[in-house]
């Protein structure tokens, strides 16, 4: 029964259509099952031995036979909800205790490198930086990425006025530097700061003793990089205020996206009359009028899902994916041409198997695992899901399994035309900053790697603005890697079960811990404040 229920939902007449799909959906990948399998032959990839097997394929067939049993059961009280002492958390980092810093210590120039996470994340620091250094921000520059090949600068994706003049009363922040500044060579004077000369993580006290009297010298200080050069603990409380303040207030999206964010967001959630306090933030003026006339007004939940299993995700990650030589070696050029110090490290250093990259939990979910997450943690087979991320690696055919089980699937390429797509395209920071909206505004938010800085810039986004009313389903990887691998012959109310444990637990709600990321988890008196309900 279990194969026969899976083989109805290879057949395309077998499923209904989204009704929020605007285009006619692409006809279906030829299915069989050896195209839903992806054994997971992890142990001997290329030696000819395959210790362990996954048989996916069974557990996608368990999944399909409860998903069709469980239609006419309610779905689990807390799937659409927060516990409910995450009610307790208010955002207030936009109260401040002190009067604008004049900057007159000089000039901070940063260039920024990685995609628009990376690059918002070195923003916040740049803003934190300067207010510690008494200094003047320049408005900060992107570096073009041969990974993420995108030429977007700030004005592009932020609102450049409204940064400036939400961080007045904080900073100096000047588009330009003076004139006078502008024709000096600021590597041959000492000025030009890279990622080697500041530790990731660095703590304030290093950029006193060895930035400021550079500062103070040369008059502008130039950080390239500038990838997660500030720790997070110990940092003084209002800098650390000052960070959230720029991160959850202060980055307001160009109109373009934020129009753009407007017709995803009604397309999903239909006509909402009382816009959230997060959709306000995210949306400005955009959620506060109807966007679409003659679409979907009924109000509806959705469930949205960031899948990072793109190719360079995939080739980075070491692992193996059931692909066989083909996998290895298309995944070995991307390697060469877009991590050569990767390609150059695995000759010289025995690095982890992909194995005990699995078993530890360091390999990014599949689509086919991510989907039995879902269904196993009760997600309905007629959940609204929005797939978030760019192009997924395999394609059609590794979208294959989640794509059956829940036909009410949609991405910004199916719910946009053409034409509203076309002036993103080429641009894949803002292509992500439309599907950040979209994920953040979600009812619930599932991320499949804990690791990655979309998500958890989500995550926190969610956290900060959701009063309890926005949850985000967090796997823990290594466990579930550990479910999936050692426990393929298991009955599905046994998975569920663990996988239920599994995420019940990354859902409670408490305090930051030490040294963690308020990008990721501001909830934290620094941040929020806290209430007695």
């Amino acid at each position: 029964m279990n194969w026969w229920m899976f083989s109805r939902l290879q057949d395309p007449a077998a499923r209904p259509h989204f009704r929020l799909r605007r285009h006619p959906p692409r006809a279906p990948a030829a299915a069989n099952a050896s195209s839903l399998s992806t054994l997971e032959e992890v142990g001997g990839a290329g030696k000819g031995k395959r210790p362990h097997q996954v048989m996916l394929t069974r557990l996608l067939a368990l999944a399909a036979h409860a998903l069709a049993e469980a239609e006419t059961r309610p779905e689990p009280k807390d799937l659409w909800k927060e516990p409910i002492n995450a009610t307790m958390w208010l955002p207030c980092s936009d109260k401040r205790t002190w009067e604008a810093s004049e900057g007159t210590n000089g000039y901070i120039m940063i260039s920024a490198n990685g995609g628009i996470n990376q690059q918002r994340v070195a923003i916040c620091n740049a803003v934190t930086i300067s207010r510690l250094l008494n200094a003047t921000l320049v408005i900060p520059k992107f570096l073009y990425s041969n990974v993420w090949l995108d030429k977007s600068q700030f004005g592009d994706i932020y609102q450049e006025d409204y940064f400036i003049n939400y961080l007045k009363s904080d900073i100096r922040i000047v588009k330009e530097l003076p004139v006078e500044l502008q024709s000096l060579d600021l590597e041959a004077i000492g000025s030009l700061v890279n990622d080697t000369d500041v530790m990731k993580e660095a703590k304030p006290n290093l950029y006193v003793k060895k930035i400021l009297p550079i500062l103070l010298k040369n008059r502008v200080v130039h950080f390239v990089g500038f990838g997660n050069r500030l720790s997070f603990d110990p940092i003084p409380f209002d800098l650390q205020r000052l960070r959230c303040r720029c991160n959850f207030h202060a980055l307001r999206f160009v109109h373009k996206i934020q129009q753009t964010g407007a017709l995803l967001v009604e397309r999903l959630h239909g006509h909402r009359p009382h816009p959230s306090p997060l959709e306000d933030n995210l949306l400005g003026h955009f959620t506060r009028k109807s966007v679409l006339k003659g679409y979907k007004n009924d109000p509806t939940k959705y469930l949205a899902v960031h899948l990072r299993f793109e190719i360079d995700m995939v080739a980075y990650s070491l692992c193996y994916f059931g692909g066989g030589k083909d996998e290895e070696e298309e995944l070995e050029i991307y390697r060469q041409i877009h991590f050569p110090a990767l390609t150059e490290l695995r000759k010289t250093t025995k690095l982890p198997s992909a194995a005990s990259l699995r078993s530890e939990g360091k390999c990014p979910l599949a689509p086919e695992e991510a989907v039995l997450m879902l269904a196993a943690i009760g997600f309905k087979r007629n959940t609204n899901v929005y797939i978030a991320g760019a192009e997924i690696y395999g394609g059609r055919h590794r979208m294959a399994a989640i794509s059956r089980l829940y036909p009410a699937l949609v991405s910004k390429e199916t719910l946009l035309s053409p034409a509203e797509l076309e002036p993103f395209r080429n641009f894949s920071s803002q292509l992500a900053a439309l599907d950040f909206i979209a994920c953040a505004a979600a009812d619930a938010f599932a991320m499949t790697d804990p690791g990655s800085q979309f998500s958890s810039l989500v995550q926190g986004y969610r956290m900060y603005y959701g009063g309890g009313d926005l949850p985000t389903v967090r796997p823990n990887k290594r466990r579930l890697a550990s479910i999936l691998l050692k426990n393929a012959t298991m009955e599905w109310n046994e998975f569920e079960s663990r996988v239920r444990k599994l995420i019940q637990q990354t859902k409670q709600v408490h305090e930051r811990p030490v040294a963690r990321s308020i990008f990721r988890h501001p909830r934290c008196l620094d941040c929020m404040c806290r209430t007695e309900n």
